[in-house]
């Protein structure tokens, strides 16, 4: 029947803890708790039946929707390892990851099946929706005979997340039961507030933030209720959220932005409490701009990485420290270490590095990337940050990203989220570019409100008022759109790619 911190049986015993409710609200309708268990035990058997064994991985790529959660359920129930991937990428990295990964099937929909096709995969490809000649109707899985939970062990893999796309070429993380189990209870421990259970759920499944939601979901000691958004979109959000009385909800530091645009006085959200904010740094102003707009929500940092099963802190609801990322959970060590990898002493900036059990055990045919990111047993996440008095993580910015400038650090967070101080600016992204007198420059790509009247040469001035003469951009570009990967994180690696002499 499977070990006792495993996947599967954790899903069995969230479908068995409660008696049938409304459990999953998406597009117009909700679904009811027995009848996804019913579908994801059913659909264990048709995987099985399509010939996956236990250890076998299944790309699942979809947009959000009911299926998603189903599917990985099945998958778990079947000894299978979850492969998501992102539903934006296209046929070559996904063909790169069907080289890496091997998996023994492909879980899409019609309208990506066109990018799946185009990768030349002969494997055995199941469509949710209308099925063409040559796939597997996902509907046929669920016509299967419920099959017993498959025996696997608590460090076996339940996992594969394709991360660092926007590096480089993916790296497939994997994250066994054992350590996505603690993670997940750890983090619902840390986030529950009892009797607030109705949660809006607008970020990708598909990414290691969405699973994690997915999982914590199962250890709720109240019914949950999530309401699922295919992608998100502002107003949408908004209706959404008032329509169905969520009380709490997963966003990223875009959303926000994106959410401060909209007339957010004119849709009360009366029954809202707390959302909870990850995936990349949340600029403060945001967050006291959003909280002053919409009173009554608590915005929640945390931090955490593919690496380390997606949560590493977080900000406890009755002891919030803005500006932080919060504490580390429960079996998370967080040392901030110095280049030569020292312990630096509280408030000192430092490469950010983490210990726990419910680490990856390494990437994915990448012995020689996992020596260099675990280091005894630690690791080293490549963020830089400091810790303080009370043990609460500051993150400031990516190692890779730091700006040398004339001999001087420059941290592009630090002036992004000054760009976005100013009323006109909705999103704005910074980057160096090679200077032969000073190494590198900076360079800002800035996304305006509509109506917006304000010149390049004004954005500067107002940098440089307030970041000082070193850090402010001496190039600044307004753009239609500031590129973002698909779960809103800024796309540097876009950026960088629109300078000469960068990849």
């Amino acid at each position: 029947m499977g070990s006792r911190h495993t996947l599967g049986r954790l899903a069995e015993e969230s479908w068995n803890r409660f008696d049938d409710y409304d459990a999953l609200y998406y597009e117009g309708r909700w679904h009811r708790s027995h009848e996804l268990a019913g579908r994801a035990r059913r659909a264990a058997g048709g995987i099985t039946g399509l010939g996956v064994r236990p250890g076998d991985r299944v790309v699942v790529m979809m947009a959000t929707c009911p299926e998603v959660p189903i599917v990985y359920q099945a998958l778990w129930a079947a000894g299978a390892v979850v492969t998501p991937v992102v539903f934006l990428i296209g046929p070559e990295e996904l063909a790169h990851i069907l080289r890496d990964s091997e998996p023994a099937a492909i879980v899409t929909s019609p309208e990506l099946l066109a990018t799946v096709q185009a990768t030349g995969t002969t494997l055995p490809v199941v469509v949710v929706g209308e099925a063409p000649p040559g796939t597997v109707p996902y509907a046929s899985l669920e016509e299967a005979d419920e099959r017993p939970l498959a025996d696997v062990a608590e460090d076996d893999l339940a996992a594969l997340m394709y991360t660092g796309g926007t590096t480089g070429r993916a790296k497939g993380v994997m994250l066994t039961h054992s350590g996505l189990w603690h993670t997940s209870l750890a983090a619902r421990r840390a986030s529950e507030i009892p009797g607030l259970t109705r949660a809006i759920v607008p970020v990708p499944l598909s990414h290691a933030y969405g699973l994690i939601v997915t999982l914590v979901g199962m250890h709720s000691a109240e019914p949950p209720q999530s309401v699922l958004m295919r992608w998100f979109e502002p107003k949408e959000f908004l209706r959404l959220a008032a329509e169905q009385r969520a009380q709490i909800g997963t966003v990223v530091p875009a959303m926000l932005q994106m959410l401060l645009g909209e007339p957010l006085e004119e849709t009360p959200l009366p029954e809202l409490r707390y959302l909870t904010c990850g995936a990349a740094p949340l600029a403060r102003d945001v967050l006291t701009e959003f909280e002053r707009r919409v009173p009554g929500v608590t915005i929640l940092e945390g931090y955490g990485l593919t690496e380390t099963s997606a949560v590493t802190t977080f900000n406890p609801p009755d002891r919030r420290k803005i500006g932080s990322v919060g504490l580390p959970l429960p079996g998370y060590t967080v040392t901030i270490r110095d280049d030569s990898g020292e312990a630096l002493p509280e408030d000192e900036l430092g490469e950010i590095c983490v210990r726990a059990d419910s680490l990856m055990t390494g990437y994915w045919n990448g012995p020689d990337l996992t020596r260099e990111a675990l280091v005894d047993g630690e690791l080293r996440t490549g963020d830089i940050g400091c810790v303080d008095e009370d043990g609460y993580l500051y993150v400031v910015d990516r190692k890779k990203d730091l700006i040398i400038r004339g001999g001087f650090n420059v941290f592009p967070r630090d002036v992004e989220d000054t760009l976005v101080r100013h009323p006109e600016v909705v999103l704005a992204g910074v980057v160096g570019r090679p200077d032969p007198r000073l190494g590198e420059e900076v360079v800002a790509y800035v996304q305006l409100r509509p109506g917006a009247t304000v010149t390049p040469e004004e954005l500067i001035d107002w940098a440089r008022d307030r970041v000082g003469r070193v850090k402010y951009p001496r190039e600044l570009h307004i753009v239609d759109k500031v590129p973002v990967t698909s779960v809103l994180k800024l796309d540097r690696k876009a950026l960088r790619a629109r300078e000469p002499g960068k990849e």
